[in-house]
């Protein structure tokens, strides 16, 4: 791979030429430099963590195998395979934690709720057999919200984070993304993340993940029939804003890209 300091270097150079135009901004980003450099290392990266995957494959598919014949052939058993791989890497953000989010709680605590929870639902079905999974149905990612020309300049966007409140669901993080799937979602690249904390819309988060939503989907979600009478609606959360042409550009294209997916 391309040696990643030379990408540093030139990013360094770059900024310093705006310098006398930016005076007021420090010619070097941390968290865009930083994401520089995981962007040379993402290929590698990819290429070690699907020789991980490809070593526990026979588990997965051994498993998927198994709720398809237990539930039926309307399981989508490559669907089950991708969604328990998302899981997994999802789960391996742990290893690197926020540290300033660490609270002094011990771990357990979380570990003793789950349990209680899954022998509370044991309980009520009145016998340990756990339920069913629920069959894959492909996500559906067309129709006028999937298309990209809905997408402009005036058009007004919500944080995933704060979308996820507003429908009252801010206890179970990233929840919305799970329950709606088939809602267009925008991850923010670095440069996107510097535009959006400069101007307080959100705060700097390193490497964390930040989503966009489009905030008409999630009005629509409000006002349907899952939602309009729910007590924990906090619409007033969403705090919508507009976003430059250039973002918009970046927004058409990963829709385009979503809508072309196969899942």
């Amino acid at each position: 791979i391309e040696n990643p300091w030379n990408i540093m270097i030139k990013h360094r150079q770059v900024h310093r030429r705006g310098r006398r135009s930016q005076m007021t901004v420090s010619y070097t980003d941390p968290v865009i430099s930083m994401d520089l450099l995981r962007t040379v290392l993402q290929p590698s990266f990819n290429e070690d963590i699907m020789a991980v995957f490809r070593k526990y494959m026979k588990f997965f598919e051994k498993a998927a195998s198994n709720v398809k014949e237990n539930v039926g052939e309307d399981v989508h058993t490559d669907q089950l395979i991708k969604e328990a791989c998302r899981n997994c890497l999802d789960h391996a953000k742990q290893l690197f934690p926020d540290t300033e989010k660490i609270t002094q709680r011990p771990v357990f605590d979380h570990l003793v709720k789950r349990s209680r929870q899954m022998e509370d639902d044991s309980n009520q079905r009145g016998s340990p057999i756990p339920k069913k999974p629920k069959t894959s149905e492909p996500i559906k990612r067309e129709g006028p919200k999937w298309d990209p020309s809905r997408l402009n300049e005036k058009s007004t966007f919500v944080l995933g984070s704060r979308a996820n409140k507003a429908l009252g669901m801010g206890g179970t993080r990233g929840r919305i993304y799970i329950k709606h799937a088939d809602l267009f979602k925008y991850a923010a690249d670095a440069q996107d993340k510097h535009w959006l904390a400069e101007r307080q819309h959100m705060r700097a988060t390193g490497g964390k993940m930040a989503y966009l939503l489009i905030e008409e989907d999630v009005q629509d979600l409000a006002i349907s029939e899952e939602y309009k009478d729910c007590p924990d609606l906090r619409m007033d959360e969403l705090k919508p804003f507009v976003v430059p042409g250039w973002m918009v550009e970046k927004m058409q294209k990963a829709m385009e890209a979503q809508r072309s997916e196969k899942e």
